[in-house]
């Protein structure tokens, strides 16, 4: 395959969702409380369909477990990133991930979730909450059976362009108002530490995973320490905003048309602007919302126009 393969996103209804994604990004929503886009997703409870080429009307899945030659030969039985965008009109849930280990251990499943949030937009004052202020587990689930949640977990403010990086045993959540463009080990594994006390439509509780919680926050809690690097190249601006185990995520901030040989399979996502890009094959228009991997089987392509792409990859090496 000498061309890209364009993903038809999965829009998925959340009780905190709202309707930012058909207003910002022009996706045909399934109601007010759409959460969640998965643009880029081969996990089982979300795939893409490709939308061109000899591909089309598979999924990102089947093409995974089928033609790994399309993706470096990589190992592996789940494609390994999923990319989401995330709009929340209320509060999420604050919650935590399992690592690999502790995911393959109680879940079955292969990977746990490490992810990083790109603020694409923010109500004025929003926060988020990142970490917590206990000191020991013991002290941690004594917070928690006391119910001291105001005591216990930390609210930070948020601005247009921040990044964060979020790895599994992070207590975290969303807060009101927020919309980001997340990058995520390809996991739908979440524990809930406190959820507002809220109710699903039938008017029962949400469940929430008080254990699991203790057992995987990181304690204490630290903050990462990030570099976010820029370069320069022609027709663009190239910002490193991390390079860690999983994934290596970048964002080109193009004014004119960037060139380039291939070495590996590129995930795309358009989050301002349009314009166009390029393979051996075809050429294809990009509007703000598209989502696109480049396959490791395209030897060269180009980007133009005026738009912000966020470039992500797992980590080699």
């Amino acid at each position: 395959m000498k061309d890209i393969i364009h993903l038809e996103p999965v829009l998925q209804e959340k009780i905190w969702g709202g309707s930012r994604l058909k207003t910002q990004f022009h996706y045909d929503i399934l109601s007010s409380k759409t959460g969640e886009c998965w643009g880029i997703s081969g996990h089982a409870n979300g795939t893409n369909v490709i939308k061109n080429g000899e591909y089309k009307g598979r999924t990102l899945r089947e093409l995974w477990k089928e033609h790994r030659e399309l993706f470096d030969n990589e190992h592996g039985e789940e494609f390994p990133l999923l990319v989401k965008i995330i709009d929340a009109q209320d509060d999420l849930s604050v919650q935590v991930h399992p690592d690999d280990e502790y995911a393959q251990k109680h879940e079955g499943y292969a990977y746990g979730k490490t992810e990083c949030w790109y603020i694409l937009d923010r109500e004025p004052g929003a926060e988020l909450i990142l970490g917590h202020n206990a000191q020991t587990r013991e002290e941690l689930q004594q917070l928690v059976d006391a119910e001291e949640w105001d005591k216990l977990f930390r609210s930070v403010p948020v601005e247009k362009g921040d990044f964060v990086y979020v790895p599994s045993g992070t207590v975290h959540a969303i807060g009101k108002g927020i919309m980001i463009l997340e990058i995520q080990q390809s996991s739908d594994i979440t524990y809930r530490f406190y959820d507002y006390d809220r109710t699903d439509d039938n008017g029962n509780p949400r469940e929430l995973h008080i254990q699991d919680s203790v057992a995987c926050s990181m304690v204490p809690h630290q903050d990462p320490e990030l570099d976010r690097l820029f370069w320069k190249e022609e027709g663009a601006v190239i910002e490193r905003l991390i390079q860690e185990r999983y994934f290596t995520v970048d964002k080109w901030d193009l004014s004119g048309k960037i060139e380039r040989k291939n070495t590996t399979y590129l995930l795309m996502s358009v989050v301002e602007g349009s314009g166009f890009v390029k393979t051996e094959a075809h050429e294809h228009k990009l509007h703000k919302g598209d989502h696109f991997i480049i396959p490791s089987t395209v030897a060269s392509y180009s980007l133009s126009g005026k738009m912000t792409v966020m470039v992500s990859q797992t980590t080699k090496g």
